[in-house]
């Protein structure tokens, strides 16, 4: 029975490896069409095309392996509220991918949508053509839209899925416009810093040579500090960029690192009380539109922590999910958890004794994203100051180091 087995196994582990082909022909008025496909083969293009009526079609293998291209996650939002839209117009779904297709301006985009497509046309589902890339496609979205093909609600929950989307890419980028700032600033005081040490300093110190005289302890480190970084700029340099990329491929790869970065996140000051309401914003957000999808709570959940987008929540969403699954209701699982406020506790508690825990779950998203609105209006009145502060005790105090020994001058004189 093991012979037996084995082979079909491995049949059923193999896929169809698929390529990117595009094609040349005409159709059944005689006007030359063009277009593109992803198929298995030549002949599966030519089959493809001939149930389309296109005659004499010229099909070449594209040589970028399939690559989409440069799609931004903005894209790909947009598109799903337009394919909503569409869809409750009652617009065939082949005829929707055109429409979007064509009117794209990023042509990465019309490249994807056409992809897609064909997937359909070849006899895909609409979820598993958009499993083929998961780079644009997290699970999440699959999931929902494969419930709703199911379920033969996928206008309804193509709309929640675009509202959801949207309110995430919103929350994104407030978080994103509330870092800039701080890290703007701190980049072009390491820059001017860096511009005072390598050509004004040197300058300074020719002159005080000539004086002869005894300099003041804080110009002296001043000056030492500038002779290091003009000899060993480049060494500096090198060691920044090298740090920086390893750092960055350490945290891509090293799950613990990502969590103790995430856990630092959280405590930073001011800044961290922001991203904690945007993860619990999020997390309110995803839970509650799989939940009012009709997904299980256990198996929605399993979507939950990843879409949060920190590792300290996506850690405390698989305990939660471990206790639910073994019969403990949210609100204690959530309790147990201890990375969530009271008042979504509560909140979570209503919603399941009411039956209504989709709502409820919408509303404590709501507020964290007021929260987060409100948050960011004030975080950059709070930051200035200290940003202040910051650049005139670098600068300045470089500065006030470089001509304390011409005060010292003026005063002998």
């Amino acid at each position: 029975m093991a012979t037996v087995n084995k082979p079909r196994s491995t049949k059923r582990a193999s896929k169809p490896k698929e390529y990117a082909f595009t094609w040349e022909g005409k159709d059944k008025a005689g006007k030359i069409i063009r277009g593109e496909m992803r198929a298995g083969g030549i002949s599966q293009v030519q089959a493809t095309l001939r149930r389309q009526g296109v005659i004499s079609p010229k099909i070449k293998k594209r040589s970028s392996g399939g690559s989409i291209g440069s799609v931004k996650e903005k894209d790909i939002t947009l598109f799903t509220r337009q394919l909503a839209t569409m869809m409750k117009a009652g617009v065939p779904l082949l005829q929707s991918f055109d429409i979007v297709g064509k009117g794209a301006s990023n042509r990465a985009v019309s490249k994807l949508m056409g992809d897609i497509k064909n997937d359909v046309e070849t006899g895909s589902s609409l979820n598993q053509a958009f499993r083929k890339y998961p780079q644009h496609f997290d699970p999440l979205f699959c999931n929902l839209v494969a419930a709703g093909e199911q379920a033969g609600i996928l206008d309804t929950l193509l709309e929640r899925l675009a509202t959801y989307r949207e309110k995430i890419l919103a929350i994104k980028g407030k978080i994103k416009s509330a870092m800039f700032y701080p890290i703007a600033v701190i980049v072009v005081a390491l820059i001017i810093t860096a511009v005072i040490l390598i050509f004004v300093i040197p300058e300074f110190k020719k002159v005080f040579t000539s004086f002869g005289a005894d300099l003041p302890g804080p110009t002296l480190m001043v000056i030492a500090i500038s002779d290091a970084v003009v000899k060993w700029w480049y060494i500096i340099a090198a060691m920044l960029v090298v740090g920086v990329v390893m750092f960055s491929s350490l945290y891509k790869r090293s799950v613990p690192l990502q969590i103790t970065v995430d856990r630092i996140l959280l405590q930073i000051p001011v800044m961290g009380d922001v991203i904690r309401k945007a993860t619990i914003a999020r997390w309110a957000r995803t839970l509650s539109t799989m939940f009012a999808a009709g997904v299980p709570l256990v198996e929605a959940l399993e979507s939950v922590g990843g879409a949060a987008g920190n590792h300290i929540y996506r850690l405390a969403t698989k305990k939660i999910q471990s206790e639910v699954s073994t019969g403990t209701s949210l609100t204690v699982s959530m309790q147990n958890s201890n990375v969530f406020p009271n008042m979504v506790v509560q909140m979570v508690s209503i919603g399941e004794e009411s039956g209504q825990l989709d709502s409820m779950l919408s509303k404590v998203a709501d507020f964290f994203e007021q929260e987060v609105d409100d948050a960011v209006e004030s975080l950059s009145s709070l930051i200035e100051p200290v940003i202040m502060v910051v650049l005139g005790t670098l600068i300045g105090g470089l500065i006030v180091a470089m001509y304390l020994p011409i005060f010292k001058i003026a005063q002998t004189v």
